[in-house]
């Protein structure tokens, strides 16, 4: 007879062995762990220092998260879930030139194209691609004739200890709407990303990774269909994370503030001759103020600093006119240089009219006519970094927003309008919000019930200066994805040469 221990002992190595068997077809045939590191719309080449009064993101520190997980991880995928040649203020001098170049120290598995690829256009698109040291991913992105976009490729599979990993990357579908990629063609995202994940289902992985700039909504249905196992994506700006037992969804925010790892263990067993993968993620969200800048990269931020510091001295434009932004004109009446900056608002966002407020330009400063007008001058007058959006609104909300303009007149108020494509009489002698006498868009009065496109500044669109009736428009484009104000100014500058725009009576108070 056993003794209670020997049985005791007997028993555990039992179960210990009937825990370690599996049937011949359970044993794994490949078994392997990836590292997927996320980072995704990343403008800003310096890091920042947010409202905690901690530094985050930049290449710098992008740099160190990228290698240290390279160095402690066998198999490692760094994934760019695109929007990174603009917008910035550099963004604007060279177009993008320095974000590539940068890039390309870090050196992503997969990048894929944002709308903010295309600010610029095809040809500084396709140019800034060319420059790329890094794999190129658009499986929906096509030449006008239908061929792939030169650099670029569809799909890939990877082996990693014998686990196959397939691999494919989208464009933005809708960046012709919000940006200006001009003939070149945008399939769509969801149709596209299940067809390629079959295509890589057939050619033998066994893992699928999908790697989209694209609209949480069609995460969602992507998700939902599970078309691919992971979803890494970029263009919402949050941070968020997402696994339903099946699909998981990952976007890390914006500027790498976050970056996001994905550690995954994989294994694949055989199964009426089909090979099955079981897997289960875990999710690491590193927050980059506990990161220390890389010293090279650091370096290389640095210099390129240094020659946008010697560049914003270059003049870009010269004044034919006085243009005048101290406080007792911009917020009182009109001024040529508010109209010369809602002017390039309007032209930009391709608008109906355009609104700043007075506020939003600071410098306080005359320039005589035959001055030259710099970057820094620009950086000056706008130093807010505000961004132009597109709100569809009402002729009627449009003139309560006027109204809200003049409220404080002859008391000088940053909510003061400057505007174009718009002429506003107002009598100041009246009460508030009764002042406006008359209002045109285009030349015609404004239509109480037809709806205007109009661009203004992402703070009047957050209802900035009490413009309640912005804060409830219908925004064309979001705050987070739009063009910088500074930015467009200058482009704006740069192709008149010469300022010619004057006061002219856009803003009349009788």
């Amino acid at each position: 007879m056993l003794s209670r221990r020997s049985f005791l002992a007997s028993l555990s190595a039992l179960v210990t062995s009937l825990a370690a068997w599996r049937p011949a077809w359970a044993q794994p045939v490949a078994a392997t762990k990836i590292t997927f590191v996320l980072f995704n719309d990343f403008y800003i080449m310096n890091e920042q220092v947010l409202p905690d009064g901690k530094a985050r993101g930049g290449f710098a520190r992008l740099a160190t998260v990228v290698k240290d997980e390279r160095a402690k991880n066998k198999n490692v995928v760094v994934a760019h879930g695109g929007d990174t040649l603009s917008p910035s203020l550099m963004s604007g001098f060279d177009r993008g030139k320095h974000i590539v170049a940068l890039t390309n120290l870090i050196a992503p598995d997969i990048f894929v194209s944002g709308n903010h690829e295309f600010d610029f256009g095809r040809d500084t698109f396709l140019e800034r691609m060319s420059e790329a040291k890094f794999p190129l991913y658009g499986a929906n992105l096509r030449l006008a004739n239908g061929n792939p976009v030169p650099g670029h490729i569809d799909r890939k599979i990877f082996d990693f200890d014998g686990v196959k990993l397939g691999l494919t990357g989208i464009a933005y579908e809708k960046s012709a709407r919000l940006s200006s990629p001009e003939d070149l063609k945008f399939l769509p995202c969801v149709d596209t990303t299940k067809e390629q994940a079959e295509l890589l289902r057939k050619e033998g992985a066994d893992f699928v990774c999908a790697v989209l700039h694209c609209d949480r909504g069609d995460a969602f249905l992507l998700q939902f269909a599970q078309a691919a196992e992971l979803l890494l994506t970029g263009h919402t700006h949050d941070l968020f994370v997402q696994y339903d037992g099946q699909v998981g969804i990952v976007e890390s925010g914006y500027d790498a503030f976050y970056v996001t790892c994905i550690d995954i263990e994989l294994s694949v067993v055989v199964r009426d001759g089909k090979r099955v993968t079981t897997w289960w993620p875990k999710f690491r969200v590193i927050d980059t103020a506990d990161i220390k800048p890389d010293a090279a990269v650091a370096a290389a931020v640095a210099r390129y600093q240094e020659d946008f510091s010697r560049e914003t001295e270059v003049a870009i434009a010269k004044t034919a006119v006085e243009l005048d932004s101290r406080n007792a004109i911009i917020r009182t009446r009109e001024a040529a240089i508010g109209n010369l900056f809602a002017d390039a608002m309007r032209v930009s966002m391709k608008a109906e009219a355009a609104v700043i407020n007075g506020g939003g330009i600071r410098s306080g400063k005359v320039y005589a006519p035959g001055s030259d007008i710099r970057i820094r001058d620009v950086l000056a007058e706008l130093p807010f970094n505000n961004r132009m959006v597109v709100v569809e609104i009402t002729g009627a909300d449009l003139l309560l927003a006027m109204e809200n303009g003049v409220a404080q007149v002859p008391v000088p108020a940053g909510r003061f309008p400057q505007v174009s494509g718009m002429k506003l009489v107002f009598d100041p002698k009246q009460p508030m919000r009764k002042r406006v006498i008359s209002l045109e868009v285009a030349g015609k009065p404004v239509e109480p019930n037809r709806v205007y496109r109009v661009a203004i500044l992402d703070f009047l669109a957050r209802g900035g200066d009490d413009y309640a009736t912005f804060r409830t428009a219908k925004r064309v484009t979001p705050d987070a994805d739009a063009p910088l104000l500074a930015n467009e100014v200058i482009a704006y500058l740069k192709s008149l040469g010469t300022v010619k725009t004057v006061a002219e009576g856009r803003i009349v108070a009788r």
